[in-house]
């Protein structure tokens, strides 16, 4: 090797071990930490004490305006699709909205304002039950639920919404508006709203009568029980004014006939959702115009005992039932017999004999009584226990047998067995309680 060689030899080596290559390659010290002000501008995107972005919060609405506007502004009358993309971060959105701080960040940020707009103009069902799931959502927070449910302009649209087509639009606006008659300190806002609202009744029964989504059956069930639980003169309301649609028209929604609809299509499905139907029959019962309505000729009365009957006799209760079923079925007992007792006395203005089928209901009746009271120590309600007694007594058929001691609850007192008396035959009859005053004519 000569000199020249040897010379350029140590000048490459002198290259590579230099430092203004090695910090370009991949051998070198780790980057130092990022500066304090770097980790405040990434705290102070986040909303409250969670990871989300403020900032993507802010380009996913903006995003949502300018589409809406853009396919508002074309005058198409194709319906707006959303693209796949563009769902998914709606749907993140509706997920995030879950959050207590997203909620109020939203409510601040004056989301409610932007996703009725959006609502108002949408032509796209899915984007309107994004848009109504999103605030769904919101309202899940009482002070964010308040300040919704003090936005007039969203309660118009919301209950406007009642009457539309399409069953998850549906779904998410009952289930906001359940939501909203639950908080205590909104609940008054949308009564009286609902209470000026006549459409409201008459959106909600075709739901009931109409709609075999079960989802959707269970949620305006519950809607309609939490808004008769609430306000007694409302379900009052709603009632006198079917009676005199029907005195004026031959064709109109009944309160009770679209339960007893829903009642049957949960029937099989859901003992969940039957449960909320029979409570709001049961509801309907406690009121003289409740009874006036199911005492009238051709009206619900009839069909609803004759749906219960059936309903006792095949579905909750047969004769060599183990204790167990009885038990896990007694809270749908205990209603379909409330209403069974306040209906019973309504048989002659119905002009209609009991047949097999509503003797063998009011024989099971009794049955039950006895095995509750006997083997499971039920808690039944005063009407529910009246049922279970005055039935038997005011039947043509022999009641089976009352256990030697049994304890009812009635009306939160204890009562033992003594108030059924023994015959020399050895059956058993119920004590017959005062009849009572008001008679309904048909």
């Amino acid at each position: 090797m000569n000199h020249n060689e040897s010379a350029e030899e140590d000048e490459a080596n002198e290259s590579f071990w230099s430092p203004e290559v090695s910090s370009s390659g991949m051998d070198r010290n780790p980057s130092p930490p990022p500066a304090d002000g770097e980790k405040t501008e990434e705290a102070g995107d986040a909303i409250g004490e969670t990871v989300y972005s403020k900032h993507w919060l802010f380009s996913t609405l903006t995003r949502l305006v300018q589409m809406v506007t853009k396919h508002d502004s074309e005058e198409s009358d194709t319906p707006m699709q959303l693209a796949d993309d563009e769902e998914e971060d709606l749907c993140r959105v509706w997920d995030m909205a879950m959050d207590k701080d997203v909620a109020g960040f939203l409510q601040e940020f004056k989301a409610a304002d932007i996703l009725l707009g959006v609502i108002a103009k949408s032509q796209c069902p899915r984007l309107t039950e994004i848009c109504v799931g999103i605030l769904g959502n919101i309202a899940c927070f009482p002070d964010t639920c308040l300040a919704l449910s003090q936005n007039e302009d969203l309660g118009i649209v919301l209950l406007l919404l009642l009457g539309d087509s399409d069953p998850p639009t549906l779904l998410e606006t009952s289930r906001m508006l359940l939501t909203c008659v639950s908080q205590r300190d909104a609940c008054g806002l949308w009564i009286e709203r609902i209470r000026q609202q006549s459409a409201v009744c008459t959106s909600l029964c075709f739901i009931m009568c109409s709609s075999t989504n079960l989802d959707l059956l269970v949620k305006v069930g519950e809607l309609v029980d939490k808004l008769f639980d609430l306000d007694e003169e409302l379900m009052k309301s709603w009632i006198i004014t079917q009676l005199r649609e029907a005195d004026d028209s031959e064709s109109h929604l009944d309160v009770a006939a679209s339960l007893l609809e829903a009642a049957k299509q949960l029937r099989s499905e859901s003992p969940g959702g039957l449960e909320v139907y029979l409570h709001v029959l049961e509801l309907l019962t406690t009121t003289d115009e409740g009874m006036q309505m199911f005492a009238a000729r051709g009206g619900p009365g009839k069909a609803v005992w004759d749906f219960l009957c059936v309903l006792v006799c095949e579905d909750l209760c047969q004769p060599d039932d183990p204790p167990l079923v009885l038990q896990e079925q007694k809270v749908l007992l205990v209603q379909a017999l409330a209403v069974l007792s306040a209906l019973y006395r309504l048989q002659p203005q119905w002009n209609s004999p009991m047949g097999s089928l509503q003797c063998r209901a009011v024989h099971q009746v009794h049955i039950t009584w006895c095995w509750c009271a006997d083997r499971m120590n039920v808690v039944v309600t005063e009407r529910s226990c009246r049922s279970l007694l005055s039935i038997s007594s005011m039947s043509s058929l022999k009641p089976v047998a009352a256990p030697d001691e049994c304890l009812l609850f009635v009306g939160g007192v204890m009562v033992s067995s003594a108030e059924v008396h023994g015959t020399e035959d050895g059956w058993a009859t119920a004590a017959p309680w005062p009849e009572e005053e008001n008679h309904y004519g048909g």
